[in-house]
């Protein structure tokens, strides 16, 4: 049975790879996949979903004002069977484009996993993840690490110093050279001024 999904984590905590692993998977069965990603992420280029790790995908670019379910639908009249409709960067979604993703479950019969944030840099909701976790089937949460040692579930925005960034737009952009995962706990004393952004370390070589 189809079902609307949602992966969900702080920061750097492998969606997107977790997300083309998804992709790799259903196509090595022979199965076809539609990948979606807001065209406003384009760190990558636009219509290009790309992981820490190096992995990369094309997928469709929709705007924040695009009816999901009418490209779904645009896809299957152009190619044939959908097997599953993934979304990157899904707390960008608006809330009808979550109502369009349950179309896609209930009226298509496809299944759709979505991978985003749960809350901004202020520790709020994301209007994207907000509807994904009132209506998704599934919740999955895809777990980090805090540089305490303790389970991030915060995202912290940092300046161009790396201190915390306090005000500002929800949405900017950016990957670790703007934002940093930490637990609740961190993120209290970070915000409070009793502590400090511990930057993330470079990657070890392969």
């Amino acid at each position: 049975m189809a079902k609307l999904y949602f992966y969900f984590s702080a920061m750097n905590a492998g969606k997107t790879t977790t997300l083309l692993q998804s992709a790799y998977n259903y196509r090595e069965r022979g199965m076809r996949v539609a990948i979606l990603t807001p065209r406003l992420d384009d760190r990558a280029g636009s219509g290009t979903v790309a992981s820490r790790i190096g992995l990369r995908s094309p997928g469709v670019a929709f705007e924040s004002d695009a009816d999901l379910q009418r490209i779904v639908e645009a896809d299957i009249a152009a190619g044939g069977p959908l097997h599953c409709v993934l979304v990157d960067e899904a707390q960008f979604l608006t809330k009808p484009q979550v109502w369009q993703l349950s179309e896609v479950v209930d009226a298509l019969k496809i299944p759709v996993l979505c991978y985003g944030l749960r809350t901004d840099f202020r520790g709020e909701l994301f209007e994207g993840s907000q509807y994904l976790l009132a209506w998704a089937d599934e919740l999955v949460e895809i777990k980090t690490i805090c540089h305490s040692g303790k389970k991030a579930t915060m995202n912290m925005r940092v300046d161009d110093n790396g201190r915390a960034v306090r005000d500002g737009p929800q949405v900017e952009i950016g990957g670790n050279e703007r934002y940093i995962s930490v637990s609740r706990a961190e993120f209290k004393k970070v915000m409070r001024g009793e502590g400090t952004i511990e930057p993330l370390q470079a990657p070890l070589p392969l």
